[in-house]
């Protein structure tokens, strides 16, 4: 079984715009991208629905980082 992993404390909107940053550095657009306001304890991030297209790219890009 997989340790369990603990949540660090991140400011939700930091982490969504951190991360958008990120994409539009890689060329990627999120549209739907949101801190999720329902459900704030859990500090939740929307990603939302993307087309095929995009989801390859942000694979892509993924893969990439993890090669570094």
């Amino acid at each position: 079984m997989a340790p369990k992993q603990t949540q660090e404390a991140v400011d939700t909107q930091a982490a969504v715009e951190t991360l958008r940053a990120a994409l539009d550095a890689a060329g990627i657009v999120l549209p739907s991208l949101r801190a999720d306001l329902a459900s704030p304890g859990l500090q939740l991030v929307e990603l939302g629905r993307v087309r095929a297209d995009v989801a390859a790219r942000l694979a892509r890009a993924l893969r990439r980082g993890a090669q570094e």
